[in-house]
């Protein structure tokens, strides 16, 4: 009897030979971006059919000609289907999934920074600040609300290529909005399509194609504390070959001391249709990242210096100043108290990510699609007592085949595929020592590791009835953890793991259209995240050891929602979810000055459970309402804590607390209206309100963070041009925090102490980055020929 590792390898060595035996037919388009879909589409894509086909233009709108007659014509005249030909993509855009687009108009009118700026338009969606001026803690019905950096447990994607390294991490320091066409919010569990790491959903960024851009366009955005942002898009579309390039430079000096940025970016997407039946897509992003980094403030320091103000050395420092103890002589020994500026903190990371995909259709039904992304993570980060410096290549190769036909007269679209991941790096941790500018000291420790993903996908979309379509999907995956941490100084160790993995996770889905206004949601659908190798070898103090009996985390979530759109003007959207956790993977934050700032521990049972509601009225000629709101109910059923004060050790049985990080209610609220006739047409103005309840800070409960509201400003202008030489301009200024409001903008979870008569407190910890004051900005954009 064959091994599950082994039958796997077989299946997917014998994939070719499976696809190559299907005849060829006629040619079938296929997708090399996800067309916009409307809000809350919950996977109404185009009637895929045998007959006539309809090929989906690079605006996601359907051709006036059937695509079988398009096809035919190019065939007789030797000419491949124009490039920007593209369908929707089964592996991104999922039907019976709860997923919402942001599309470019929400975001286009203005100064949008980060992606924090465009996604809170979603319900589902939580940000927070990361290390770093566009490190932005993306969370998903709270799902990376606990991580104190980068983004975990959601799959991120570019154009349909993975921007999420094959141990789950991403980063949005290469994402620049600006860049963007829309973006595809996908929530819930989601590893039966999408793999590891996928328990809280998955994110699709669309670039703008070529041909929309049809020239290049500058931009310039400007503004409080010295930023500056300068951008450039171009594209075209020639006959079957379209590109698009983007590339942006921005810099600033930061609210917060010792915060100053500069950063480059350049995203590049290219299609070519070299046959009827065979489209070649390239795709690079490239960014670079200089930027100082402040200290984390506890409460109090926060409440007293939320900006870190006066903050230039430890001797004479303001009140609230933030600090670290660095060893004088890089190793050990005597230490000195520097602030973060002092000791010039900060982030030096370049990240470079190069794919291509191959699309054959076999015959009008049958699409194969082969894609490989080379992705390098290169970094050096002194962010406090210690610096991390490493490379983190990696590359992800798959392979699927996707049909759309019928099954007993019944509309279907079947879907089989491949996939393995893998990254393998050597990463050090070195002391940051005294004399500023990250003076980096003795070699603390060497973590080399290994991570392994492959597996297998099958889905089967079935339209039972025009009213009523059914969904099946399931996802197989063996990960492999391998790593060894090497601690060096005084009391040298050696820690090693080698764990592997086997995971399945099943999907069920049902759609039920009640009429034109109506649609109906059912699913089921079930996730999972396996640690990464470094999470096994810090402990809870935060020096290094044996945490090697972490284990996957799996959680299987059931959804009811319903879509109401009951004419052009109005549109909404409730869902109601409910989630159970087994060994959730939480992060917590880990004591000040640290060799190691967080640590990861499994909750074996947990339970979330949300509503999330959008709505968007175009109430009259101009005006528009849209209201993205999400609560979340996150507690701990099962969880017991050991703490040791005094030479005691204390047990606390943790369940039904709060999960930390978790905030109840947010809400993001806009009123705009724009003259859409006479001679102020393009002129617009929006008011919108942010708020975000307190949340818990500890596994005790004892700490909250907490909440706040603001409202932002914004007025517009865009309009086209009468020239041979200039298409159109738009200008934007924005005020932001209106009122000038101080809240937190990101908090990482605190550990809890115990004294020896069993009282519990908090863990001295620095945690929290402020947000920033009342900020103007300024943009002008302006497209040429």
């Amino acid at each position: 009897m064959l091994s599950a590792s082994a039958m796997a390898r077989r299946l997917w060595l014998t994939l070719p030979a499976i696809v190559l035996s299907i005849p060829p037919a006629h040619a079938q388009s296929a997708a090399n971006a996800l067309p916009p879909v409307v809000v809350e589409t919950a996977g109404q894509r185009p009637k895929p059919v045998a007959k006539p086909r309809i090929r989906w233009s690079a605006t996601g709108r359907p051709s006036a000609r059937p695509a079988a007659r398009v096809a035919a014509a190019a065939r007789s005249q030797a000419v491949p289907v124009p490039a920007t030909t593209v369908r929707a993509n089964l592996n991104q855009a999922p039907a019976g999934q709860t997923q919402t687009t942001v599309d470019r108009s929400q975001f286009e009118n203005r100064p949008s920074f980060s992606v924090g700026d465009a996604l809170r338009d979603s319900p589902g969606i939580s940000v927070k600040q990361g290390n770093g001026p566009r490190d932005i803690g993306i969370s998903i019905r709270g799902s990376n609300a606990r991580n104190g950096f980068g983004i975990r447990n959601l799959v991120i994607f570019e154009d349909g290529f993975p921007v999420t390294q094959p141990d789950g991490l991403s980063r949005s320091d290469l994402i620049d909005p600006h860049a963007y066409a829309g973006i595809d919010v996908i929530r819930g569990p989601s590893s039966a399509l999408y793999g590891n790491y996928a328990t809280g959903g998955a994110l699709n960024f669309r670039t703008r194609p070529g041909g929309t851009i049809n020239g290049f366009e500058y931009g310039i955005d400007g503004g409080s504390f010295g930023y500056l942002n300068n951008y450039l898009a171009a594209g075209t579309k020639v006959g079957n070959f379209e590109a698009s390039l983007f590339a942006s430079d921005a810099r600033g000096d930061g609210f917060i001391g010792n915060s100053w940025f500069n950063t480059q970016t350049v995203n590049f997407l290219a299609t070519l249709q070299a046959t009827p039946d065979d489209r070649f897509t390239v795709k690079i992003i490239n960014n670079d990242l200089y930027t100082r980094l402040p200290i984390r403030s506890t409460l109090d320091q926060f409440n007293q210096n939320p900006y870190q103000q006066g903050c230039a050395t430890f001797a004479g420092a303001a009140p609230g100043c933030a600090t670290v103890s660095l060893f004088r002589n890089g190793a050990s020994g005597i230490k000195d108290t520097l602030t973060a500026e002092q000791a010039g903190l900060g982030r030096n990371d370049r990240r470079t990510i190069a794919g291509g995909r191959w699309e054959h259709d076999f015959d009008n039904q049958t699409t194969w699609r082969n894609q490989f992304v080379f992705d390098d993570r290169n970094i050096s980060q002194p962010t406090g007592t210690t610096s991390a410096i490493g490379d983190y290549p990696s590359y992800n190769y798959m392979s699927d085949v996707t049909r759309r036909g019928e099954i007993f007269g019944m509309d279907s679209t079947t879907y089989f595929g491949g996939f393995y991941n893998t990254l393998n790096w050597s990463g050090d941790t070195r002391n940051v020592m005294p004399g500023g500018n990250a003076t980096l000291g003795s070699l603390v420790s060497n973590v080399q590791g290994e991570h392994t993903n492959y597996g297998l996908r099958a889905r089967e979309e079935l339209k039972l009835n025009p009213a009523l379509t059914a969904i099946a999907g399931i996802g197989w995956e063996n990960t492999h953890l391998k790593g060894t941490n090497n601690v060096y100084g005084s009391n040298p160790s050696l820690t090693t793991a080698d764990r592997q993995f086997q995971n399945t996770a099943p999907e069920l889905a049902l759609l039920y259209k009640v009429n034109s206004d109506w649609l109906l949601r059912a699913r089921v659908a079930s996730g999972y995240g396996t640690p990464q190798v470094g999470n096994m070898f810090i402990l809870a103090d935060g020096k290094f050891g044996n945490n090697t009996q972490l284990n996957p985390q799996r959680n299987v979530g059931y959804d009811l929602g319903v879509d109401w759109t009951p004419n052009t003007a109005i549109k909404v959207s409730l869902t109601g979810f409910y989630e159970f956790f087994r060994d959730e993977l939480v992060s917590q934050a880990t004591p000040a000055n640290a060799l190691n700032s967080s640590y990861m521990f499994n909750a074996p049972r947990s339970e979330h459970r949300g509503v999330e509601l959008l709505a968007d009225w175009r109430i009259y000629a101009g005006w528009r309402a849209t209201v993205a709101y999400t609560y979340l109910d996150q507690v701990y059923t099962e969880y017991t804590e050991d703490l040791t004060g005094g030479g005691n050790t204390f047990s606390f049985n943790r369940a039904g607390n709060k999960i930390p990080g978790i905030s109840p209610n947010e809400l993001t609220a806009r009123l705009s209206y724009d003259e859409l006739s006479g001679s102020l047409r393009g002129l617009g103005a929006f008011v919108e309100v942010q708020w975000k309840d307190s949340f818990y800070m500890d596994n005790a409960n004892l700490l909250k963070a907490p909440g706040y509201e603001l409202v932002n400003l914004n007025v517009h202008y865009s309009t086209d041009l009468l020239s041979d030489y200039f298409k159109a301009v738009n200008v934007y200024v924005e005020v932001r925090n209106l009122f000038d409001k101080t809240y937190i903008a990101s908090a990482n979870n605190l550990g809890n102490s115990v004294t020896g008569a069993g009282v519990q407190g908090l863990l001295s910890s620095v945690t929290i980055y402020a947000g920033s004051p009342r900020a103007f900005i300024a943009g002008m954009k302006v497209a040429f020929k």
